[in-house]
């Protein structure tokens, strides 16, 4: 038993030596930058960057809809290409029902996509 418990943590070793050079790295890089990169601030540093004008209003005021259903869109159309590429790859083994089953993913979301254009949720004024 006290065999098979090495063997598995033996495994893991590789995994936490990884894990400690990325985090040695990481330290050292930062206190690398820390060191010799120049550290003077001043106000136009630290002032909040938006579209090269001064802020105006407050950060906390209500947004259009609008924002949210593009926002929304994208992380649907972003997660179907994430989908796409590995159904691409394994075609061939998944064979005509993975095919069918993609088509109709896509059909779905075509269908939103174009109810959601249909809507108006696309147009800005």
């Amino acid at each position: 038993m006290r065999e098979a418990m090495d063997g598995y943590l033996a495994e893991y070793l590789p995994i936490l030596v990884f894990l400690g050079i990325a985090t040695g790295l990481a330290v050292l890089i930062v206190l690398a930058s820390l060191l010799v990169a120049p550290q003077r601030p001043d106000a136009e540093k630290l002032s909040a960057y938006e579209c090269g004008f001064s802020p105006f209003g407050d950060a906390r005021q209500r947004f259009d809809v609008r924002f949210y259903l593009v926002a929304i869109l994208f992380i649907v159309f972003d997660l179907e290409v994430a989908f796409l590429f590995p159904w691409a790859v394994a075609l061939g083994d998944i064979g005509l029902f993975g095919f069918w089953s993609m088509v109709v993913f896509l059909a779905v979301l075509t269908v939103g996509f174009i109810y959601e254009w249909w809507k108006g949720a696309l147009e800005w004024e």
